[in-house]
């Protein structure tokens, strides 16, 4: 009898998950003509970041002064802001202008892959920026044959090997769900919703779900983390000239890794847990402060505040000879 009762729940579930060929992005609403100059502004801000973000990948390329290890990391830390605004930025401008607000579940595994992906690569990338920084600072003699160009080329390879692998193993627990269920309450696709919406998510996908967030966050987190406590460690030993230089080199990774961090745990809290509480506003700010955000900050906090790349770009921009 039981098999039978199993039976007749799997088939109702089968029919039930054969009606959702779309999910709904419950979090956007009705903005009226808002949705306007939200659309100018989300443009603009999305063409400010690939502009500002390409031109210091071109600055970095065409001087070869700056063909430096920790130049070629800021290169990759540009390359995957890049990558997470182009998931979300497109998707966040179509659904502007949409009714009902729907993505296919192919755009939405896609860009769950890309998101999470490249979120993956930025904290590995500045777990890696940090490492430099400790070698720069610790062992300065030594620096040059620790952090060899083909070195630095092998860690970034690397990286998004590592991220990629991760997402895959991952990725091939979601793609076989049915769901149940269609409207996820963000402006983009969550994977925690998303496996939510499952009409009978194993134990494995769930657990799964928990290794990524650690191997994705809580590992490049703690190694930042052992690197400044390190060079902190040296700092205090340091003249008050280096001892300023060094706090100068470090603070923007310091700024950045503290912004992702809090507003990364805040994403993690926000889709496990209820926090109802919170305004809509500012719990979908909050959200999506990481992606919409911190690709701007990025070229700002590491590339122009740099005087070599300060004084590449002014060669590039305005040397004509």
């Amino acid at each position: 009898m039981f098999y039978f009762v199993a039976r007749i729940v799997h088939k109702k579930e089968m029919e039930n998950s054969t009606k959702i060929v779309s999910f709904v992005l419950a979090a956007y609403g009705d903005i009226g003509n808002l949705k306007y100059l939200y659309f100018i502004l989300m443009l603009f801000w999305y063409l400010s970041i690939c502009v500002s973000n390409t031109f210091l990948i071109v600055v970095i390329y065409m001087d070869t002064s700056l063909h430096e290890p920790m130049y070629i990391l800021l290169c990759n830390l540009f390359v995957s802001e890049m990558g997470g605004s182009t998931s979300m930025y497109p998707l966040l401008l179509s659904q502007m202008f949409s009714d009902t607000h729907e993505v296919t579940l192919q755009w939405c595994f896609l860009q769950m892959c890309c998101i999470y992906t490249c979120g993956s690569v930025e904290l590995c990338s500045l777990a890696a920026m940090a490492y430099d920084r400790y070698v720069c600072i610790c062992y300065p003699l030594h620096y040059n044959v620790i952090m060899s160009t083909g070195r630095v080329g092998l860690i970034i390879l690397l990286i998004w090997m590592y991220s990629f692998v991760n997402y895959i193993f991952i990725f091939s627990f979601i793609i076989p769900l049915t769901f149940c269920g269609n409207v996820i309450d963000k402006v983009f696709c969550d994977q925690h919703l998303v496996i939510k919406l499952a009409c009978s998510a194993s134990v494995l996908t769930s657990i799964s779900d928990l290794l990524f967030a650690f191997v994705s966050v809580v590992i490049p987190f703690s190694l930042i983390l052992v690197s400044y406590m390190k060079i902190l460690l040296v700092c205090l030993n340091l003249s008050k000239e280096n001892k300023q230089k060094a706090v100068t080199t470090c603070t923007p990774q310091i700024v950045s890794v503290s912004n992702m961090f809090l507003f990364g745990v805040f994403h993690f809290v926000d889709s496990r847990l209820d926090v109802a509480h919170v305004p809509d506003k500012v719990r979908i700010f909050l959200s999506i402060n990481v992606i919409i955000f911190q690709p701007m900050i990025t070229p700002f906090m590491y590339g122009f505040k740099l005087p070599k790349i300060r004084q590449s770009s002014k060669r590039l921009l305005f040397d004509r000879k």
